[in-house]
């Protein structure tokens, strides 16, 4: 079997769609033949052992890029063409050439139908869907969702294709080193720095809790004048440092640093640093926006309502959570992502799902 991947973009600030390409292909390079097809950006991250086809471009050779795809894809003969993302013209036109010469396609939104995303630049959504999104997503095989939430979600847009819940995974053995040491008092934030992302959510509810011995810490890269705006809203917090992007062992060794992770997202369809964080043993603080009811349901976090208020209590109740009481939730996340959430069971399922399509 061969399947094509295509994703706007794998540039290293991509956030989560860029890692999750890096882990599902790698893993599911075991069980079949995969490329990933991509617009090149300047900054692609490598992934090893995965061929990587690189389209330039932009909408002033649209059309060019349309028979572009039309020839690659005649070439490589995929039996699918798994598409990653919505919105994005390249995203709909590489569908659109691969359905035209009649190879199944697979759609991943990752979470861009989720209520927060549909009601940012909701004008634009409503074009988009109109122009030609709506279409595309009715007419595909499958849809691939990572949470039985984000399903609901696109249900109740309207959209008729059956859906297949398969979670993001992370691989273990990229992890180099568990946390050991509890009790440095520091929390952190890493992810893309968006206004999508909660932080100046954070930022008032740190305010307002007596957060002395601790310290927050905000790693991620992002638009330069919204981080400049943050920062400057963050002067009067002397314990809250914007430390900038985190990769590779310097990411892990930044979570590790942590007591508690947190991300007060709106909206995210999975969260992979969620699970890199529990897989470290740090337990996690994020928001009902996100698919992780496991931190309740497993003990090794706290799952929230988006608010100020919501955040001022959990912020209060770590601060007053001893070391030993952190550890144990940690150790608790860390059988959770291995029981569930190792990439080798997502490509496991990715596999059968591949296999249900073609029969």
């Amino acid at each position: 079997m061969k399947v094509i991947h295509f994703i706007a973009g794998i540039d290293k600030g991509g956030g989560g769609t860029t890692e999750y390409m890096r882990l599902l292909s790698t893993a599911l390079s075991k069980h079949m033949e995969i490329v990933v097809a991509t617009k090149k950006t300047a900054h692609p991250i490598d992934i090893p052992g995965i061929r990587i086809k690189f389209f330039e471009g932009g909408i002033l050779r649209w059309f060019d890029m349309l028979e572009d795809f039309r020839i690659f894809l005649m070439a490589e003969k995929p039996d699918i063409v798994h598409i990653n993302g919505i919105w994005s013209p390249q995203n709909w036109g590489f569908q659109k050439v691969a359905q035209e010469i009649g190879i199944k396609v697979i759609l991943s939104p990752h979470g861009m139908l989720e209520p927060w995303i549909m009601a940012n630049n909701p004008w634009k959504k409503r074009l988009g869907l109109f122009l030609y999104q709506k279409k595309a997503i009715q007419d595909v095989a499958f849809l691939h969702t990572t949470a039985e939430m984000e399903a609901l979600n696109i249900q109740y847009l309207g959209f008729k294709p059956p859906i297949s819940i398969i979670p993001n995974g992370i691989d273990l053995n990229d992890i180099k080193g568990i946390k050991e040491c509890y009790g440095t008092k520091k929390m952190v934030f890493i992810s893309r720095i968006h206004p999508k992302k909660g932080i100046e959510l954070l930022l008032e509810a740190w305010r307002h809790c007596n957060t002395k011995d601790w310290s927050l810490e905000i790693a991620g890269n992002g638009d330069k004048n919204y981080i400049a705006h943050l920062s400057n809203s963050a002067r009067d917090l002397k314990n809250v440092n914007f430390v900038g992007a985190k990769y590779g062992n310097e990411k892990w060794d930044f979570l590790r640093s942590a007591d508690v992770m947190v991300l007060p997202t709106h909206s995210e369809n999975f969260g992979i640093v969620i699970a890199e964080a529990l897989a470290l043993g740090v337990p996690v603080i994020t928001t009902q926006g996100t698919p992780w009811e496991d931190l309740e349901i497993h003990e090794c976090g706290w799952w929230i309502n988006l608010s100020v208020q919501n955040l001022e209590k959990i912020i209060t109740q770590v601060l007053n959570t001893a070391a030993y009481e952190l550890e144990s939730m940690g150790r608790k996340g860390r059988r959770l992502v291995a029981e569930k959430y190792e990439i080798k069971a997502v490509a496991n399922q990715m596999n059968d799902l591949y296999k249900k399509i073609l029969n």
